[in-house]
């Protein structure tokens, strides 16, 4: 086990949601499941908590009751190396029932909030020439999804 992971709070639903990233994270994979037993919450033989990796990042997930929701206060972020790849999690998370939001971040059908990343946004934005950076910057303020290659138009000027 890693030494920090994260641990996300399903209502009911936790190994539907670790199924559901197993299939959206082409490496990934599912660890163990702790399931109720006689004396425990939950119906014996129920998920208390799933334990997956996705990319190499282990996580839980547990079925705690509706007591708390997620919000934006804590997201992942999806480095991608190209436009495909933001394409594809972008579209793959959206088109399973999550909604938009700006700048690259958004939520999936379970509420989590993730960050679909281009690399390139990062690099452009560290540009050591700062009116370079601030183009780049404004660019991405105006995007829902993020374009790599509108985000190059704004850094060439």
């Amino acid at each position: 086990m890693q030494k920090i992971a994260p641990f996300l709070w399903f209502d009911n639903n936790a190994e539907e949601a670790m199924n559901y990233y197993l299939s959206v994270f082409k490496d990934s994979k599912p660890i163990s499941i702790m399931r109720a037993t006689e004396g425990m919450p939950g119906a014996p033989g129920s998920v208390l908590v799933a334990y997956f990796e996705l990319n190499g990042v282990e996580f839980a997930a547990m079925n705690g009751g509706p007591q708390f929701k997620f919000d934006e206060a804590i997201s992942f972020v999806i480095n991608c190396e190209d436009q495909e790849e933001v394409d594809y999690y972008w579209n793959t998370f959206i088109g399973d029932g999550g909604t938009e939001s700006a700048c690259g971040w958004l939520k999936d059908k379970f509420g989590v909030s993730w960050q679909v990343t281009p690399t390139r946004l990062i690099e452009l934005m560290q540009d050591k020439d700062p009116v370079k950076a601030q183009r780049v910057a404004q660019a991405m303020m105006g995007m829902i999804k993020i374009d790599i290659a509108e985000l190059e138009k704004a850094y060439a000027g």
